[in-house]
């Protein structure tokens, strides 16, 4: 039988993706004009989406109804 790997994150998906952000930002300013730099720039801009929706998502104004 195979098990799971199971890894205990030591930050919160919310900076994971802020930092894969950042970083894809820097790669992009790095690279010419082109396919590859827009495709680094969308891919930032998905995970700073991301991080902002998880945030929405856990914040306290979205309690459920009592």
């Amino acid at each position: 039988m195979q098990y799971r790997r199971r890894i205990k994150q030591t930050t919160s998906l919310e900076e994971r993706l802020a930092e894969q952000a950042q970083r894809l930002r820097q790669a992009a300013k790095s690279l010419p004009p082109g396919i590859e730099r827009e495709q680094a720039i969308r891919k930032a801009r998905q995970a700073e989406t991301g991080a902002h929706i998880s945030e929405w998502l856990t914040s306290p104004g979205l309690a459920p109804p009592k």
